[in-house]
């Protein structure tokens, strides 16, 4: 037993055939090839990390920047001066020209006169018409009385009724009332400025009951601004 482990053993007996180096050739490489065609024949069986790297084709590669454009150079114009040269030659007629002076008396087309003038400047000045008169100043069309101006002339009066109840109080005084006299002498406006409560609707339903002579300034009629004044008293 022994001696077949030793390779220096005398007796060396042949373990290794012929038949068997070639059987293990053949299965080796069919073990081989299956192992070659198992992944390509199930796709299935191969992660998914590994097919998306397989199919997925790379990106291109990002288009070259497009030119720049070219420069263009402005190149300055060079302007030259222009040089006077003497004539060469003497012209043999030489023409004049006058300028004609405007006629002053010929008006405004033909100088500096003005129509209607004696001829000159200062002839139309001191002959001509004078200015215009001042424009009329416009007549105002309200008035306020004071000062210069008097009261409006009264033609009709209503005398206030005393109300009951302020002879019962034994109210009396003054109402102060502020009033617009209309052009054709009626009561245009009426408000209330002072004096009793109790007597002030009285003395204005007695006073919008009031007639003026219209007054007029500069021949044209105006409204008033005026202050009526209605005295209440007992003693009468």
């Amino acid at each position: 037993m022994f001696d077949q482990l030793v390779v220096s053993s005398a007796h060396t007996d042949a373990t290794n055939k012929p038949w068997t180096v070639v059987m293990s050739a053949v299965v080796q490489g069919v073990l081989v090839g299956l192992m070659i065609l198992i992944p390509l024949i199930y796709t299935e069986a191969l992660p998914k990390g590994m097919l998306n790297t397989f199919l997925v084709a790379p990106a291109p590669p990002p288009p070259p920047p497009p030119p720049a454009a070219p420069v263009k150079t402005v190149r300055p114009k060079i302007i030259q001066a222009q040089r006077m040269v003497a004539p060469t030659m003497i012209p043999k007629k030489v023409e004049m020209v006058k300028d004609e002076a405007p006629d002053v008396a010929a008006g405004v087309d033909g100088g500096i006169g003005v129509p209607g003038g004696t001829g000159s400047v200062l002839g139309g000045i001191l002959g001509g018409a004078g200015p215009p008169p001042p424009p009329k100043a416009p007549t105002p069309t309200r008035i306020r009385v004071g000062g210069n101006v008097a009261a409006a002339k009264l033609l009709h009066q209503v005398q206030p009724v005393y109300p009951q109840i302020a002879k019962t109080a034994h109210v009396s005084g003054t109402v102060v009332l502020h009033a617009i006299i209309a052009k054709d002498g009626s009561i245009q406006e009426l408000q209330y400025v002072s004096g009793p409560a109790l007597l002030m609707r009285a003395a204005m339903d007695a006073v919008h009951e009031w007639r003026y002579q219209p007054t007029q300034l500069n021949g044209e009629p105006v409204e008033v601004d005026t202050t009526i004044q209605v005295v209440f008293s007992l003693g009468g």
